[in-house]
């Protein structure tokens, strides 16, 4: 059993824990908890009756970043042919991040179950995020 979609629009990576200073007390940014549940959203509407996945698992993640507007159109060729790879933020591992904690104990029950991870940042038309959950 596999779950696939796509989550269109920026791409935002996982912020660092906060400190309120007033009351000490520790709080995940408003960003990042809004790109989780929008990577929810869209599973949800892909899969409104799903399962949560149960056994070992495979994820791939694939990011596309959006293509600078001053880039020449020479440039942004190769960039879509996978010849330059982004190295803007957000970092690889911050989005994988960003992804995993959305989907855990939603699409599967922990993220230990997960064994196999393939990331990857390319350069796309628009941005969006693609996410492959698999039992294996």
């Amino acid at each position: 059993m596999f779950y696939e979609f796509e989550v269109i629009g920026d791409i935002i990576g996982k912020e660092r824990p906060r400190v309120n200073s007033y009351t000490g007390m520790i709080y995940t940014p408003n960003r990042t908890k809004d790109y989780e549940m929008l990577i929810k959203q869209y599973f949800r509407i892909k899969y409104p009756n799903h399962r949560e996945l149960e056994g070992r698992l495979s994820v791939e993640i694939i990011a596309y970043m959006r293509i600078p507007k001053n880039t020449s159109k020479k440039k942004a060729e190769e960039m879509l042919n996978g010849n330059v790879s982004p190295t803007r933020k957000p970092d690889i591992d911050n989005i994988a991040k960003s992804a995993l904690d959305a989907m855990n104990k939603f699409v599967f029950k922990d993220d230990n179950q997960i064994s196999k991870m393939k990331i990857e940042k390319k350069y796309g038309e628009i941005e969006k995020i693609y996410i492959k959950v698999e039992e294996y």
